[in-house]
């Protein structure tokens, strides 16, 4: 029996809130499904996506796990949870919203799904690698996607100006979704760019997750990976094809103490070996993730 036959077969026996989650978990626990796009396991998941398909919030007490729930929004449940499983769809795409930095964005298939540790870093208002006497005035966010990194350095840093910059227009669209839906037109705006063809000036903040992922690791990501677009994944033989660039132009646009900061990931021993004189500092993150590095603007100057 597949899966849809099986969500046929029970949808007259899931009775309750608890029932329709319990029912979840087991057949994503059956289906060895991968997690990693907002959620880390199954129970996460469930809830995640009953609840949105019943439009109640995600946070919901248990005392509405015995309420019972009508066969239309069960079905609906099941077909949500179905499409998850079957096609490996990240949830996030499937109910069009992913939080970061404690903000909901609006994501869909255009952008990858906001997850950097780089938002516990806009937690912190990057307070530990900041040098400047005052908060950044102009941040850049480069490779923006859905504009949640620069979006967030905006809502945290209330005085200055950001600039979101992406090769994608379609990226661009979810950007300017994402300005508008938190009121920020005023300080945020979101340009089409190869990298730093569209940046005007200089910068306090420079912050990027760019695309780096190498051959080997795009030939072996899970199949939910796959659903986000390429451009913004896969960066050459060793990932580093667009931060070379950037390490080469980044001074240029940086204020004299000025920071860039930007995600790499998995190809950080990659760009420690191409750049044996580059002073990287790598922060530790509480809520994992890895390979997130550090530059004073003046540590690029030794690349002159």
């Amino acid at each position: 029996m597949d899966l849809q036959q099986h969500a046929l077969a029970a949808v007259d026996e899931l009775l309750t809130l608890q029932d329709l989650l319990r029912w979840t978990v087991s057949r994503m626990n059956e289906a060895d499904i991968y997690f990693g796009h907002g959620t880390d396991n199954s129970w996460d998941e469930a809830r995640l996506l009953v609840t949105h398909a019943l439009s109640l919030p995600w946070q919901l007490d248990n005392s509405w796990l015995s309420a019972r729930v009508t066969r239309p929004e069960r079905e609906a449940v099941l077909a949500l949870v179905t499409e998850r499983i079957q096609k490996r769809v990240p949830a996030p795409y499937l109910i069009g919203e992913a939080w970061f930095c404690g903000l909901p964005f609006v994501v869909d298939e255009r952008v990858l799904i906001p997850r950097s540790p780089i938002g516990e870093m806009i937690e912190l208002g990057f307070a530990t690698w900041w040098k400047g006497l005052e908060a950044p005035q102009r941040i850049l966010d480069l490779c923006t996607g859905s504009g949640c990194i620069g979006i967030a350095c905006a809502k945290h840093f209330e005085d200055a100006e950001v600039e979101l910059l992406d090769i994608s227009a379609e990226a661009l669209e979810v950007a300017d979704e994402n300005i508008q839906r938190f009121e920020l037109e005023d300080r945020v705006v979101a340009l089409q760019s190869d990298l730093f063809s569209a940046a005007d000036g200089r910068y306090d903040l420079i912050v990027s997750n760019p695309p780096y992922v190498d051959a080997y690791d795009m030939s072996t990501l899970p199949e939910e990976y796959h659903h986000e677009p390429e451009l913004a994944l896969a960066a050459g033989e060793d990932g580093l094809d667009l931060v070379r660039r950037m390490l080469a132009e980044a001074r240029d646009y940086l204020t004299d103490d000025g920071l860039l900061v930007v995600e790499v990931g998995n190809s950080w021993p990659a760009l420690v070996e191409a750049y044996p004189q580059l002073p990287f500092v790598w922060p530790e993150f509480e809520r994992g993730g890895h390979g997130v590095f550090v530059l004073q603007a003046r540590d690029l100057d030794l690349l002159k």
